[in-house]
């Protein structure tokens, strides 16, 4: 990473934890230097002004000094609201933000990819988009770190997708012609394949196929350690069937 100080830097909150008495280890989202490492000193004190700024979701200037792995923040101000997830939907929040700690590298800036996680955490807001907004991530964010779907033409003979057709999508190669015997591919209208190209995921077998399409390439990449986010969500569905739909999660645990 260039210089020893950055000032007042855009970034997001991906993740924190306590670190000896009194400091928090975070990781950020930033604009212009992708996922940075960072020692927020003191920040677990009365005393402290930025306790209750360190939160994800919420968009913030920061800024620090230092060099390698680990820097020391330095100022942290807000840059607007936090936004308004609620409820179960925060798993979704907490799903993308493992998704950058997972996929990225520190350091690798992502400037598309850092507005387009602000447009999701906005699309998170109104509970209908939930699963389009993920799905437009999650192919934006394959695209960003080099592997772009084939969504609009067959990967053999380059022929536009047919819109009622069934093909069988290999992840790591594109769509094929539909073979139900075909064990590594994943059964995709071409309709599906192009509303998502488009980014328009505006009926259920699109939105439907997208998800399953977009978890079994993020597979090959994320590797055999499980997702966090997918197994908090499971154990909050759990809780909810036993004990009713109102059950709420707090994302914003203390740093305390």
């Amino acid at each position: 990473m260039s210089g020893a100080r950055v000032s007042l830097q855009a970034a997001y909150v991906l993740h924190h934890r306590p670190y000896r008495d009194t400091s928090v280890l975070i990781e950020v989202l930033t604009r212009d230097y992708g996922r940075v490492g960072l020692i927020a000193k003191g920040v677990r004190t009365a005393k402290s002004r930025m306790q209750g700024l360190l939160h994800p979701f919420r968009p913030l200037l920061i800024s620090w000094a230092g060099r390698g792995e680990l820097v020391t923040l330095t100022s942290c101000e807000s840059a607007g609201p936090a936004g308004r997830i609620g409820g179960r939907i925060m798993m979704s929040g907490f799903y993308i933000n493992e998704l950058l700690l997972r996929l990225l590298h520190r350091h690798d800036a992502h400037p598309l990819l850092f507005e387009i996680y602000g447009a999701t955490l906005r699309a998170l807001e109104d509970p209908p988009q939930e699963q389009r907004a993920l799905r437009i991530f999650e192919k934006h964010l394959l695209q960003e770190i080099g592997y772009a779907l084939v969504l609009n033409c067959q990967a053999d003979t380059g022929e536009p997708l047919a819109p009622e057709r069934l093909y069988s999508y290999l992840p790591e190669k594109g769509p094929l012609d539909y073979d139900e015997f075909r064990p590594d591919g994943i059964a995709m209208h071409g309709g599906s394949l192009l509303s998502l190209a488009n980014e328009d995921l505006n009926d259920p077998v699109s939105l439907r196929e997208s998800k399953h399409l977009m978890r079994a390439s993020l597979a090959l990449y994320l590797g055999d350690k499980p997702l966090q986010s997918r197994k908090l969500l499971s154990e909050l569905q759990k809780t909810q069937r036993a004990e009713g739909p109102d059950t709420s999660v707090n994302i914003y645990t203390p740093l305390t």
